[in-house]
């Protein structure tokens, strides 16, 4: 695999900085070149493309974050970066092969990686698509921004509601563009349907449904030899130490949808897998995207045994200070109802799914745009009204922020409140009782077993540390 040598700060030390903890803030800023995205010098720069690393080049990257990018010609993939050396040849064998054929010649100049940190050094790379597990998505963010790439990250935003906090101000003080993939922004319904609500198609809102896809519970796995070809300790990164089960991580073979999805200690299952999308579109129609709940609570059934064990089935709910109340429940049918007095509009994917393991594949689809009067949903939403703004394409509406340096559709602080009220429904159901959460202060009121849940502990070698 391919690194790049000639920079001003030592790999051995920007390394071992990050093995330290000091994933962030002015210690390791001192050290580290200038780097400006090749698209801000102007229509006459040798040249305005945007030189994309990827980072986790799996199943979500595969199927959707790369072809996203590499679509555009304002960009290119040029390096990808894995922890699993299997997955970084077959994306490399696989970029330079879209390459290509679209340039009708032969094309093998695709850098691979197998530490982001080395990826990071490479000065030639304006941004990067992160598309790791869950619990890796706030510490690379933390680092990337802090060195000056833009960034777009898969959503959750973040493992725990303390690193959600973390990276939303690391990417403020930076000044990087930052894009959480919660792409259901850049589809028309979802905007539509939040127009609709905003404007008073339904009366004055009152309630909102939020129904998800839920995960099976699995069985005990035997301890495995871990694979020669991956980095399994740095895979744990921040999370305890545990033994190597290939469910437990991804599979070897192929790109089926992985088991980290349904463990607890990588991510908090569907409440934050398919939550942070559709109650971000939930936020959005009531006003409340930098904002969240005050009161939250709730049950679930969570497995007795079995390698997987996030929640099951489960009903949340959770009231704001506007009034509004919001229900979560994998038995309410899977997108976003929000209810006002003169009625109510329901929006969804419909048949739509990311990948071909995507859970909404495999369920009855859904009308994509509904409404208790069908004249809701043929309504105009004048000039004078409220609009939202308008994203077809959400890679490219982030290739175009990275250009204007303006904010994308969905930046760093909406990105994490929408993780931070998942992680607060998860909340309640770990603790069974009503939760009271201060929203600006982003802490629980009078309730220190609550707010131990805000963090989780870390190893010292992945540790995430923030200078202030």
């Amino acid at each position: 695999m391919t690194t790049e040598k000639n920079n001003s700060i030592s790999r051995r030390k920007f390394l071992d900085l990050g093995s330290k903890g000091v994933l962030a803030g002015s210690t390791l800023l001192a050290g580290f070149p200038s780097i400006v995205p090749a698209s801000v010098f102007g229509k006459n720069a040798p040249s305005n493309r945007i030189n994309v690393g990827a980072i986790g080049v799996g199943r979500i990257s595969r199927g959707h974050d790369m072809p996203g990018v590499w679509k555009h010609d304002t960009a290119q993939i040029m390096a990808v970066c894995d922890l699993d050396s299997n997955r970084v040849e077959g994306a490399q064998k696989l970029v330079n092969g879209y390459y290509s054929k679209k340039n009708g010649k032969e094309f093998n100049g695709v850098k691979g990686y197998g530490d982001y940190r080395e990826l990071l050094l490479n000065k030639d790379i304006d941004a990067v698509i992160v598309s790791t597990p869950d619990h890796w998505h706030a510490p690379i963010v933390i680092h990337a921004v802090e060195v000056g790439k833009d960034v777009y990250v898969q959503k959750p935003a973040s493992l725990t509601i303390a690193e959600g906090r973390m990276m939303a101000d690391a990417v403020k003080k930076s000044g990087r563009i930052l894009q959480i993939g919660s792409q259901q922004r850049s589809t028309s319904q979802f905007r539509y349907a939040v127009e609709l609500v905003r404007n008073g198609r339904i009366g004055k809102l009152q309630k909102v449904y939020v129904g998800l896809p839920g995960d099976p519970s699995g069985n005990e796995e035997p301890e495995m030899p871990i694979p020669k070809n991956l980095n399994y300790d740095m895979w744990l990164g921040t999370t305890p130490d545990v033994y190597y089960t290939e469910k437990r991580v991804h599979p070897q073979v192929g790109f089926d949808r992985p088991g980290w999805l349904r463990c607890e200690q990588f991510g908090a299952g569907m409440i934050t897998g398919w939550g942070a999308h559709h109650i971000d579109i939930a936020h959005w129609g009531m006003d409340t995207e930098y904002s969240g709940p005050t009161e939250i609570w709730g049950k679930a059934d969570f497995p007795t045994s079995g390698l997987w064990n996030v929640h099951g089935i489960f009903t949340t709910h959770a009231m704001y200070e506007n009034g509004v109340e919001m229900i979560i429940s994998n038995e309410i049918p899977n997108g976003i109802k929000f209810e006002g007095t003169d009625g109510w509009i329901f929006v969804s994917r419909g048949d739509g799914a990311v990948t071909s393991s995507d859970p909404v594949a495999k369920q009855n689809a859904a009308k994509k745009l509904d409404a208790s009067d069908p004249k809701i949903i043929t309504s105009e939403i004048g000039p004078n009204e409220i609009h939202m703004t308008v994203s077809n394409d959400h890679h490219g509406n982030w290739l175009e922020s990275i250009a204007s340096r303006k904010d994308p559709i969905a930046p760093a602080e909406i990105g994490h409140r929408s993780c931070s009220a998942c992680l607060l429904h998860h909340a309640a159901m770990k603790l069974n009782r009503k939760l009271y959460w201060d929203p600006k202060t982003e802490r629980f009121k009078n309730d220190n077993e609550a707010n131990a849940l805000l963090s989780r502990e870390q190893r010292s070698a992945y540790a995430i540390k923030v200078n202030k």
